[in-house]
């Protein structure tokens, strides 16, 4: 929703224009709001209503943004949000709680490059170098930099004219696919680990073209290689070591529970890194994590790198719904597979709760899957979402025998 409102406003001349304004007009929820539930239709509303501009629609939208705004919000922790909310609510001229400052800092300063992936509210910059025509594997970024007309004509003509807030992330989809499925015991017969290990340099691995470097993605496509082709350059971690555990990237605003885990598979064992995600764990017995909106995917990540934590499958084990699956919002696919994979971890007799979330998953058909990954709002990895869904079918035979 957000990176196609920032399209419809700011690159107008680019083709498949028409289909995303009619997509934006058929995605609005009843009460006027775009995008996820409760504080998640803030950023993409923001977005639809700034390039919808006088439109009825716009209108509904802009009084929902007003009902939202009028009472106490706390931003969801998805991309540069602190940015992005108070760049859109000028633009439209409405107040919000969120500090503009660091916005209008950023704005007279050099851009850091962890930021190219959201030029677009900050306008073209001599200092962004597109890998290929691409800026930051974002839609929207490289067409405020003028750059890659040919990319930006191949990705609306694939999705119809809406486009992705992060297309391509080979690296970030084939590393995920790889442990999913390999750390569940599958096979995976077409690994293609030489694309992983030419994607490496001196800084680590990135998801995508243009993309920086960071820990999560660095620290994943180790552990995809440790499952299909041997080690990789464990050293590229180093770099984002903080005392007790790793920051995605220097000057991290908050950190990442499942990068951390990610990490702790890479390293193996890591007294220090085991002690800090121990501490990260909420009270009920979950985790929370900054590239997710669901308990269960940090969760699992979580007690995968632990492997095993019996307060997570108490709490698994006491938020299933009626039937048989699991989730924030409503039981979902994905989530399930997430809570499978925690219960796989324990000795105690959890037959009939993983039963029953084998036939939700068996049940699901061709459903989409709804968006619960973070990016400058949610997102859906639908490869890596039934790569997940095969590892916890698979891991449930084992738990079941």
């Amino acid at each position: 929703m957000y990176e196609t409102g920032r399209l419809v406003a700011l690159a107008p001349w680019l083709r498949g224009h028409d289909a995303r304004v009619r997509y934006l007009l058929g995605s609005q929820h009843a009460d006027g709001t775009w995008g996820g539930p409760g504080e998640y239709a803030l950023v993409p509303t923001l977005s639809a209503v700034d390039a919808l501009g006088t439109h009825p629609a716009a209108r509904r939208g802009l009084d929902a943004l007003r009902k939202l705004l009028s009472r106490p919000l706390k931003l969801p922790d998805t991309v540069a949000v602190e940015l992005i909310v108070p760049a859109l609510a000028e633009r439209l001229g409405l107040r919000t709680p969120f500090d503009p400052r660091p916005l209008h800092a950023l704005r007279r300063s050099p851009l850091p490059d962890k930021l190219w992936h959201t030029l677009e509210i900050f306008g073209p910059r001599p200092e962004v170098v597109a890998a290929g025509g691409i800026v930051a594997a974002s839609p929207a970024a490289t067409a405020v930099q003028g750059t890659g007309l040919d990319y930006l004509e191949a990705v609306q003509q694939r999705y119809g004219g809406p486009v992705p807030a992060g297309v391509p992330v080979p690296l970030f989809e084939r590393s995920w696919i790889i442990v999913a499925l390999g750390s569940a015991g599958l096979d995976v017969p077409d690994a293609r680990p030489s694309l992983i290990r030419a994607a490496f340099s001196h800084e680590g691995a990135a998801g995508g073209p243009g993309l920086p470097a960071d820990a999560d993605d660095t620290a994943t496509a180790l552990n995809a290689l440790a499952l299909c082709d041997g080690p990789g350059p464990i050293s590229t971690l180093d770099r984002y070591r903080e005392a007790r555990h790793f920051a995605c990237f220097p000057g991290e605003r908050t950190p990442s529970t499942s990068t951390n885990a990610h990490a702790l598979q890479a390293l193996g064992h890591d007294r220090e890194l085991e002690e800090w995600l121990r501490d990260m764990q909420e009270p009920a017995g979950n985790w929370l994590d900054k590239w997710h909106a669901s308990p269960y995917y940090a969760t699992a990540c979580a007690v995968n790198a632990l492997r095993g934590n019996e307060k997570a499958v108490d709490w698994v084990l006491g938020t299933q719904h009626a039937d048989g699956s699991w989730g924030r919002w409503e039981g979902t696919y994905e989530e399930t597979a997430y809570a499978i994979r925690v219960l796989s971890w324990t000795t105690r007799d959890v037959t009939t709760a993983v039963r029953r979330g084998v036939k939700f998953l068996q049940e699901w058909g061709d459903r989409a899957h709804p968006p619960l990954w973070h990016d400058k709002d949610l997102y859906t990895p639908t490869r890596i979402v039934q790569a997940e869904g095969m590892a916890a079918l698979h891991l449930a035979c084992a738990v079941c025998r």
